[in-house]
């Protein structure tokens, strides 16, 4: 069901997705989207077991004032891989903050693997993203974040604006990981080694769902080959890997590597590069 909704403030973009297994098929059973916000129909290029979903934003964009909210429901055994069509963009604010509200629930042996475009942050942009994952016991998250600062391709560099982003995995009330950034545009923050260091470009990636060994640290730092800086850590129920740099591309296969080592490791599954990825 498509429902549009657009105020003199901005788009209220809402997309609810539910996902189910069914004998051995996951499958999207529920889907309730209002524009700009909208998903591609499933497909699985990797057999039945696994649904891949594409999220479309129509804008193309996202202004002062605009609002997107997602919620995404795995069901017991649900396996689901959740990417975007293109890069996020936010665009010079005209005042007003933009924000976007991710809500996820990982039901009991379900795995949600979020692998979001780079966003892409012009100066003077105002942007606060909230990601929350209610994570159930036996149930696994994957998911990274990329953000570029200013279009550097134009030499812009972010020097006003702000931009934050929260993002917390709970398991029955308790809190698995925590990560809450803010970065404010300043010539300062830009160059200075607390903030951007003179680099544009930044990223995470996480893996909640189980005990990680030193080996498997050790490989995933092996992996990175690159100019920029990056960090390999071992959290209580995961891994945590941070780049700090200036091209996409190097964050990118890094990234891409670290996640199908982890698929290998963990979820039993070969390479399976999403093929909007490939345009």
């Amino acid at each position: 069901m498509t429902c549009n909704s657009q105020t003199a403030e901005g788009w209220h973009g809402k997309l609810n997705l539910v996902y189910a297994d069914r004998q051995g098929k996951t499958q999207l059973i529920y889907n309730h989207q209002q524009a700009p916000l909208k998903v591609q129909r499933p497909f699985y290029p990797e057999g039945e077991k696994v649904c891949h979903s594409v999220i479309l934003h129509t804008a193309g964009g996202m202004v002062g004032g605009d609002r997107l909210s997602s919620n995404i429901h795995l069901q017991p055994q649900a396996q689901t891989l959740i990417t975007t069509a293109a890069a996020s963009k936010i665009y010079r604010s005209n005042g007003l903050q933009a924000r976007q509200t991710i809500q996820m629930q990982v039901d009991a042996g379900a795995c949600l693997e979020w692998l979001p475009q780079e966003t892409i942050l012009f100066n003077d942009a105002i942007y606060r993203q909230d990601l929350r994952v209610e994570l159930a016991t036996g149930g696994s998250w994957l998911g990274w974040e990329i953000t570029r600062f200013g279009r550097t391709a134009r030499g812009e560099k972010f020097l006003q604006g702000e931009w934050r982003s929260h993002t917390e995995i709970w398991q029955q009330g308790v809190p698995l990981w925590i990560d809450r950034q803010w970065l404010r545009g300043s010539e300062e923050t830009f160059h200075s080694p607390h903030g951007l260091a003179g680099k544009p470009i930044v990223g995470s990636l996480v893996w909640v769902g189980g005990a990680v060994s030193g080996e498997i640290v050790e490989k995933t730092r092996n992996l990175w080959d690159g100019e920029g800086e990056a960090g390999v850590s071992r959290l209580q129920h995961g891994l945590l890997c941070r780049y700090r740099g200036a091209s996409t591309s190097e964050v990118r296969n890094w990234f891409i590597n670290v996640w199908q080592l982890l698929r290998v490791s963990f979820l039993n599954r070969g390479n399976c590069i999403p093929r909007v990825w490939q345009v």
